[in-house]
Order: structure tokens, then sequence, then C-alpha cells
């Protein structure tokens, strides 16, 4: 049964008041059987907003606190049983001007949760991602790069009586999420201009409900070393844009600095480790100095010959399917 594994387990969801944070405390309370809720961010003014919207059940609580400061950690992961890491800084030119604010948050501060569980003895952690990660031209997507890497090398640290397992999710571009490109339509259709970077780019799509159902799945199934994938389709954004406010005139303005054309979600060197189970792929480490099953090795591999990027004819819709796959 999905979520059978969450049942009598205190989870605790790191950046719990961001877009991803909010929707997976909304999922985790609508499983019943989950024995307590922790909301862990830096942010006072966002908890109280949310614990008014969502207060009422007494298996959630909110503990303030930044990934920076490894004390704070320890103490919020007592008695703890599984931690989804998604806290992050993520907005990509205030990061390029802020190089170190990036690295002391996303990449020392994942390295402090992974040390931080590893030392309260959380049985999963899961490392929430990004397509950016994968070949990045930007500083967001290089310190995502590295939070994979710190996630799936930190099983070798566990020992052979620790239990933790830590593993990772990425995925591209999440439909109902602040800031993304549906919602700056929405936003700006009043005007009547819509600017485009570039006619050709493309992206892949899923929707936030499906994130939250994936992320389940996962921890029920980690061994701890995997970076799991979703299947995704992709879409022009152009397409997009015409679909959803057809009234607008589409301005084409130039791709912008850290920007790709099309999205990569896995790279020619992680496709052959990749196995297919189904609704997602796992790549699987590449470096195993731990001992743990290896479930996924039967799996029916990744398709040779292969790029999973949004370009690609095989993963690449029509304009006619973008309702459909934006669930409007």
């Amino acid at each position: 049964m999905k979520g059978s594994y969450l049942s009598g387990k205190a989870v605790l969801v790191t950046g719990g008041t961001g877009t991803f944070g909010r929707a997976m405390i909304r999922h985790l309370l609508a499983m019943p059987k989950v024995k307590r809720i922790v909301v862990f961010s830096r942010d006072e003014y966002k908890q109280s907003e949310m614990a008014r919207e969502m207060g009422g059940d007494h298996r959630l609580s909110f503990f303030i606190g930044d990934i920076r400061d490894r004390t704070r950690l320890h103490r919020a992961f007592n008695h703890i049983d599984v931690v989804i890491h998604a806290a992050a800084l993520k907005q990509v030119p205030a990061l390029e001007y802020n190089p170190s604010e990036a690295v002391e948050t996303n990449v020392l501060g994942t390295k402090n949760v992974i040390d931080a569980a590893l030392d309260c003895d959380v049985e999963r952690v899961l490392f929430i991602s990004s397509d950016k990660a994968v070949q990045p031209i930007n500083l967001y997507g290089a310190t995502k790069l590295c939070g994979e890497r710190l996630a799936v090398a930190a099983n070798s640290y566990r020992g052979k009586t620790g239990k933790t397992r830590i593993s990772v999710v990425r995925y591209g571009n999440v439909i109902g999420s602040r800031g993304s490109l549906v919602e700056l339509i929405e936003k700006k259709r009043g005007s009547g201009v819509l600017t485009l970077t570039d006619s050709r780019m493309t992206r892949f799509w899923i929707h936030i409900d499906d994130i939250m159902k994936l992320v389940v799945e996962i921890l029920g199934i980690m061994e701890g070393g995997e970076i799991f994938i979703p299947k995704m389709q992709s879409l022009r954004v152009e397409d997009v844009m015409r679909e959803l406010a057809p009234e607008c005139t589409i301005k084409t303005i130039g791709i912008r600095p850290g920007e790709k054309l099309h999205e990569i979600l896995m790279t020619e060197h992680e496709t052959p480790r990749a196995r297919d189970l189904g609704l997602m792929y796992a790549v699987l480490p590449e470096f195993r100095t731990w001992e743990s099953k290896e479930p996924f090795t039967k799996k029916k591999l990744f398709p040779a010959n292969t790029v999973y990027v949004s370009d690609n004819p095989h993963y690449l819709l029509d304009r006619k399917s973008v309702k459909r796959i934006l669930k409007i």
C-alpha cells in the first residue's frame, strides 16, 4: 500500500514553508497514520500563517531554525524518522550576485542536514534536487549538483550499525509552484504582452500533486544512494503561452544569463546506470562503498542511445497536449 512505510513515522520537512514544503505538509496531514509532522524553516511569519491555515491537527508542529546551524538541526532531528530536505536558496540571478550565500545554504547547509541525520540515526533522508543540477550553467545548479553528490556519498558514513539511508529526487518545472511559468502567464496576460526568451525553448512539466505522491513512493522503496527521476513529458514554452493566453502578443527578448534552451534530466553518463521503475527512473550510484540491498539492478535499463532532454521527440508533445499536461 502506498505510504505504508510512513505509518507511525515522524517526518520533518526542511524549508517547510516554501511551495514544495507547504504542499508536502498538506499531503502528509492527509495521511492519518503518519505519527508526527514537523515544519523546519527560518521564517516565523510564514510559520504563523501556515499554522492558521493548517492548524488543528495535533500531529503538526513548527520548529524555527536554519540549516546553516548544525546544533539546531541536531535538536530538531531528535525522535525524527524521516527528513525531507527541501530548504534552499533558489533565485538564479540573486545567487549569482551572492555566491557565498548560495554555498553556505545549499552546499554547507545540506552537509549539516546530512551530518545531523547520521548523528541522530534518522532512518531516511530524501534530498530535493532540480533539473538544473544536470550539466549546470549557473551557480544554483552547481550547488544542487554538490548537494546530490553529498547525499549519495553520505551513505558510506552510516557504518555497519547505522540505519540512515539517503537518496535524491530530481525533477523539472513544477505546475502549481510559486513563480512558475503558468503563474507568471496568469499575472501578465492582462498587459496583453508576454515575453519569451527563445521560440525554440522546451521544458519538462510535472504537477505538484504528482511530486507529492512520488516522494511518498520513493520513501518507501529507497535503499540509499539512488537519484530518482520521474517520467515526464515536455512542451514548447511558446505553445504553453499561446494556449493559456491566446489573446496575448508574444515578444521574443533573447535567452537570459544562466538559462538553458532545453532541460536535461539525466546525463549520458548516468543513463547506463538508470533503471525503469514504472513511473520513474532510478539512477544507481556509480561508487558504492556501503553495504545494502540492490533492489533495482534487475529492472529494465533506460533506453539505449536516448538522451533525457526536453527537445527529444520521444518526450516533446504538441500544442494540443498543453491543457492535458498542465491539468487545466
